[in-house]
């Protein structure tokens, strides 16, 4: 029987500067196509669990040593993302210190979540479902 053909899986992350006035997030200007800002985050290697994808991408990108907090959600949008199908678990985490662009990263800026550049992929509707969650702190409901 033939493998079957699956979307790419991917973990993002929401990192809150927990050192910070009003918790600040970290995002990161995108190296590669599609240009933007964007969460930190990346593919899931083999092998490898979606949290400690989460971890690492946001080593790489940002240079700061994470603490996963909560999953906000799953978003599998066929659209989501204009390089092909993609499938990302999104999680919420926090962090002290300076973070640095890095990996694949152009730039990075530290912003308040209510005040964010244009965005890459779905990452605003993703954001707005994260302002919900800290307002309420409940996590979005599924959408059909």
């Amino acid at each position: 029987m033939p493998a079957p053909v699956t979307p790419l899986i991917a973990a993002d992350t929401i990192i809150e500067l927990a050192d910070r006035p009003g918790r600040p997030i970290v995002l990161i200007e995108r190296r590669n196509p599609p240009p933007g800002w964007a969460l930190p985050g990346g593919f899931v290697d083999v092998g490898e669990r979606l949290e400690q994808a989460a971890v690492r991408e946001a080593w790489e990108e940002t240079g700061l040593r994470i603490r996963l907090t909560a999953l906000l959600g799953c978003y599998s949008d066929p659209a989501r993302d204009p390089r092909g199908h993609t499938v990302s678990a999104v999680y919420v985490a926090e962090a002290e210190g300076g973070p640095h662009a890095g990996d694949d990263a152009k730039g990075l800026g530290v912003f308040d979540a209510t005040k964010l550049p244009p965005l890459a992929f779905d990452h605003a509707r993703i954001l707005e479902d994260y302002l919900r969650f800290r307002r309420d702190g409940k996590p979005p409901p599924p959408r059909p």
